[in-house]
């Protein structure tokens, strides 16, 4: 009955319902959502869908990640955006909607959890996800942003509709902290990272610094968390952030696997988890790695949606805080973790987020910038052309000049 009022509060859109509340984080609710008239034969929407909703006063951090996924949309292993909608509330009150492609196998941590083994999920499995988050994250880097705040949480598993060799699809999500490569920011005295303290690299909690290396980093913890069943740095129960934090900072110490893993699981975790970022190997490196290469591709091309293509139509960003008052956190969406993440900023901070909310994040020659217009109800992005096949051919733009280039040839060890 609490969920259902809940549910009336933030009201229901033009063409869905609002169903029960699936996911909770620090800026609002995640809602079930089905059609009012799923008989249609065209619609914008799929049947069922995630809505992430926030009273707009507090939705910074949800419009933030509708931006992002507006620049990166097309890829078929990130969590695909149908749009934003404002509603009302009970309460008058406007409410701030984004409208996601549901994962109704949860996300990695839930499955982590459900696996009922204390050894973690079968590797088969794992090389499966592993391979569709590289994917997703070379995507990610290619057209030019970091996403900040990789782990299981933010994993969702997608019902596989291509019928392939795995029941679901690892698709990334929460792109609410991502940000652009090599983004220039003031100096600051403070510490400065976004993210989970568990899933942090080295050298964004000894140096501030958190570009595409840092993702594959993260990515290393995820995989040893799906192998093990256990977190990367399997902390004592009365473990405090800055005590995971105090151990990554350490210099030497590297997150722990266990003998019983085969030598491709230990080698790929080596290339994540070395400690230089220049020589950490980088996603497309990774994804030529014997862990991952060669898996059959029977999972085929996403099929897209029968909905219109008005891609062309975006959303003006809704924020309504002031520079003074504005200021954004990680959020943790999943409803079976009580584990937030943990955004650090200092006060200069803000006037950088602020530029961040009111741009399209336009540089010449990286990606091409879509028209914006005002519309009065909701915006729908269409998307269906936009789909990739499995090889992940990204679009115009190359990674930065500063990215690792290292010949696939050299074996690099840990600890370096």
């Amino acid at each position: 009955m609490e969920m259902k009022k809940e549910g009336e509060k933030f009201g229901d859109g033009v063409a869905w319902y609002r169903g029960a509340m699936v996911g909770k984080g620090s800026f609002g609710c995640v809602y079930l959502a089905t059609l009012k008239n799923p008989r249609l034969n065209y619609s914008y929407f799929p049947a069922v869908m995630a809505v992430k909703s926030a009273e707009v006063s507090v939705s910074g951090s949800i419009q933030k990640e509708r931006e992002v996924l507006s620049n990166i949309k097309g890829c078929p292993y990130i969590i695909r955006c149908y749009g934003d909608e404002i509603t009302t509330g009970e309460n008058g009150a406007m409410v701030y909607n984004l409208l996601l492609e549901y994962g109704s196998g949860g996300t990695v941590a839930d499955r982590i959890n459900k696996s009922g083994s204390e050894n973690g999920l079968s590797e088969f499995e794992v090389r499966h996800h592993t391979r569709s988050m590289l994917r997703g994250l070379l995507y990610i880097h290619t057209i030019g942003y970091v996403h900040c705040d990789m782990k299981p949480d933010n994993v969702l598993l997608v019902a596989n509709s291509s019928k392939g060799s795995t029941e679901f699809k690892a698709k990334i999500a929460d792109l609410g902290l991502a940000k652009r490569e090599n983004q220039s920011k003031k100096r600051r005295l403070e510490p400065y990272w976004r993210g989970t303290p568990m899933y942090l690299s080295p050298e964004a909690v000894a140096d501030n610094v958190q570009e595409c290396p840092a993702d594959i980093w993260a990515l290393g913890c995820i995989v040893l968390e799906m192998l093990t069943g256990k977190p990367p740095w399997d902390k004592e129960e009365d473990m405090e952030a800055e005590d995971v934090l105090r151990k990554i900072r350490g210099g030497h110490e590297l997150p722990k696997f266990p003998g019983n893993l085969s030598k491709e699981a230990k080698d790929f975790l080596k290339g994540c988890f070395v400690r230089n970022p220049r020589y950490r190997w980088t996603a497309e490196m990774l994804l030529t790695h014997p862990f991952v290469d060669g898996l059959s591709d029977d999972e085929g091309v996403e099929q897209p949606l029968e909905v219109e293509d008005i891609s062309i139509v975006d959303s003006i960003l809704l924020v309504t805080e002031s520079a003074d008052e504005f200021t954004y956190c990680s959020e943790d969406w999943s409803c079976a973790s009580e584990d937030d993440s943990i955004g650090y900023w200092s006060e200069e901070a803000y006037e950088d987020i602020e530029d961040e909310m009111t741009s399209y994040f336009a540089e010449e020659g990286l990606f091409k910038v879509e028209k914006s217009i005002t519309v009065i109800s909701s915006t729908i992005d269409g998307g269906s052309d936009h789909i990739i096949d499995p090889s992940v051919e990204v679009p115009s733009g190359s990674p930065s000049n500063n990215s690792p280039k290292c010949p696939l040839s050299i074996t690099i060890p840990a600890g370096v």
